[in-house]
């Protein structure tokens, strides 16, 4: 894993390359702010915790994050560079944990951008700041567990586009697979298929995290979630790359 420095620097950079990064990193803070202070009655409910903020992390990440997996390997086989990177003195491994890890990073500098929310919160009120950072804990791991499903989905498609809609829908899959009007669909099922369906749920996964409730399955859910589909993109670069 010598070259993995190298890929990561050369990714991350090529993220502050482009207007890319400032206007992700404007639009999901605009965003954040929306949907805790209007959509998530912040002023309302009358209580200084980040609930509301961390509440809409689900379902902003469907659309943001795929936004900027779409690029790792749509681009690269489409403009042809993928054959140039195959051929130096890096492993395929360092080459797709080198690119998830830039934007796993790139993710959580723009997550740490929301600081003002923690201090908006201590100046309202006294909340549980343990609470808080496993919230954002949390929320790293989700933004990780969407940026490998559309890793693998960029590896799949050519086109950044396909790539994009490929993993907003693999992603709504996880997303859903935990409410009622899904596990209903599946009455027919034995008790134990419908829960390890349930399992799957990036809300439910997330949700007690979001309060501050670190459970070491729910880590081992996210972690398990992010090796299994770079390893998938492995593979399919691998397939790729041999056709």
């Amino acid at each position: 894993m010598r070259q993995l420095p190298v890929i990561f620097k050369r990714e991350l950079g090529s993220y502050f390359a482009t207007p890319l990064a400032y206007v992700f990193i404007l639009i999901f803070l605009v965003l954040s702010g929306v949907f805790t202070f209007y959509l998530g009655n912040f002023y309302e409910r009358g209580q200084a915790d980040l609930v509301p903020f961390f509440g809409f992390h689900t379902w902003l990440y469907l659309f943001l994050i795929p936004a900027i997996a779409m690029r790792l390997w749509a681009e690269e086989r489409k403009s042809g560079s993928i054959e140039l990177l195959m051929t130096l003195p890096v492993s395929l491994l360092e080459a797709v944990c080198g690119k998830f890890l830039a934007a796993w990073v790139f993710a959580g500098l723009a997550l740490l951008l929301t600081f003002p929310m923690v201090l908006t919160v201590n100046y309202l009120g006294d909340p549980d700041n343990g609470a808080i950072l496993a919230g954002y804990f949390g929320s790293w791991l989700l933004a990780g567990a969407f940026l490998a499903i559309g890793s693998c989905m960029s590896a799949l498609a050519k086109n950044q586009v396909i790539a994009f809609i490929l993993a907003v829908s693999v992603c709504f899959l996880f997303i859903v697979s935990g409410l009622p009007m899904v596990l209903d669909a599946f009455a027919w099922a034995p008790r134990w298929l419908v829960d390890a369906v349930a399992s799957l749920s990036f809300l439910i996964r997330f949700d007690s995290l979001s309060k501050g409730v670190i459970d070491l399955r729910d880590f081992l859910y996210f972690v398990t979630l992010i090796v299994a589909w770079l390893a998938a993109t492995a593979v399919v670069v691998d397939l790729k790359k041999a056709a």
